[in-house]
């Protein structure tokens, strides 16, 4: 299986940057992961809501821009989108084949890489019928 993921930000804490080196290596036996991290756009302080959906816009533009063709279908790649601080643009949400909610806590978008990349390994032990836990 292919999974690529696609994403807003930089991951500036060690301690996710370390959870999520984890578990890439650990999902390496079952498939490739390819994470496509993209810059944020300048967000002014104070932003007005015309300047927020700017800002979502173009960083929409830029996640749809390394969307594959065809990658909604499961045999050949599963394409995750996370967005930034603010969220994704209507251009990302239209494009959805699926969403995907991990509950109605707040997470901040650079924990939920590390929470998604953990779940999928995990999906992928319990399909394989090999224990997750030791």
């Amino acid at each position: 299986m292919k999974y690529h993921i696609i994403t807003i930000g930089k991951i500036k804490e060690k301690y996710l940057t370390a959870g999520i080196d984890e578990f890439l290596k650990r999902l390496r036996p079952y498939g490739q992961v390819e994470i496509t991290a993209l810059p944020e756009e300048k967000m002014p302080d104070n932003p007005s809501e015309a300047q927020k959906r700017q800002v979502l816009e173009k960083e929409g533009e830029k996640m749809l821009r390394h969307v594959r063709q065809g990658s909604y279908v499961f045999v050949l790649e599963l394409t995750f989108i996370i967005g930034g601080p603010f969220g994704l643009s209507d251009g990302v949400r239209r494009r959805a084949d699926s969403r995907i909610s991990f509950g109605r806590i707040t997470l901040t978008h650079q924990m939920i890489r590390m929470i998604l990349l953990e779940q999928i390994y995990r999906a992928v032990k319990i399909q394989r019928h090999e224990p997750y836990h030791w």
